[in-house]
């Protein structure tokens, strides 16, 4: 996710860039927030590469945000527009240019908190990821691009996707919670995961994956495995439709 933060003027153009950041990082959403004093700044980055999210600043010098707003029109009819502004005099030109929301200064995190639950609606769906320390260092790694996890010798042991195998020093436990709530992954033993993406077939024993390797599965769990195979296959089919 691209997110573009347009304000001539220099205190609001930096609150609202940090905490953009710290937003998408309390989310687990991996994006970049790119901060501009001018509409034609942003124009000329926009051409270069499109954003996903742009915050436009109504009152700005020379070219205000609906100019800037109608100018990016001209290129980019996708790009998710959000008008920050003193004033809600300006919600006609809004209309015009697909603008999805207000946000009236002062505005605070509450505000921030509350678009983005309506945005996730609209937005393409950005890839998450989890941040592991693996050999005494950060590492982000997009939930994706996890193949499998195994609890081994007091460590979670994660293939990903290009070969990668990080080590990281948490229990089985800690790291199944950081990925709950995602339906790619499925618990099939004791201290053992799989991304049900990465996986090709289940034959009623194993998971094979699409590299070959083959996770068994509790016979305890054989039941649930297929059904969140089977799920997780359906969901996949209708995304695709």
């Amino acid at each position: 996710m691209r997110v573009a933060v347009v304000d001539d003027h220099a205190g609001d153009r930096a609150w609202l860039t940090e905490e953009l950041k710290a937003l998408l990082q309390r989310r687990r959403l991996e994006g970049t927030v790119t901060a501009f004093d001018r509409g034609g700044a942003f124009l000329e980055a926009a051409r270069r590469e499109r954003f996903t999210l742009a915050f436009l600043d109504i009152y700005m010098e020379p070219m205000d945000g609906v100019e800037t707003a109608r100018a990016l029109r001209a290129f980019d009819p996708d790009c998710l527009l959000v008008f920050s502004t003193s004033s809600a005099d300006h919600a006609l030109e809004g209309y015009r240019v697909q603008a999805v929301q207000y946000l009236v200064k002062p505005y605070g995190l509450e505000e921030l908190e509350r678009l983005f639950n309506l945005l996730e609606r609209v937005l393409p769906a950005p890839e998450k990821y989890v941040e592991l320390r693996s050999r005494r260092q950060a590492v982000r790694v997009r939930l994706g691009d996890i193949l499998w996890a195994e609890h081994f010798q007091h460590q979670v042991r994660v293939p990903t996707a290009g070969g990668g195998v990080l080590s990281t020093r948490l229990t089985f436990r800690e790291f199944a919670e950081l990925l709950a709530g995602d339906p790619r992954f499925f618990v099939c033993g004791r201290g053992v995961l799989v991304n049900l993406d990465r996986a090709a077939d289940f034959d009623g024993r194993d998971f094979r994956l699409e590299d070959g390797t083959r996770l068994p599965v509790s016979r305890d769990l054989v039941g649930a495995a297929r059904g969140a195979f089977g799920d997780w296959l359906f969901h996949r089919k209708e995304a695709v439709l």
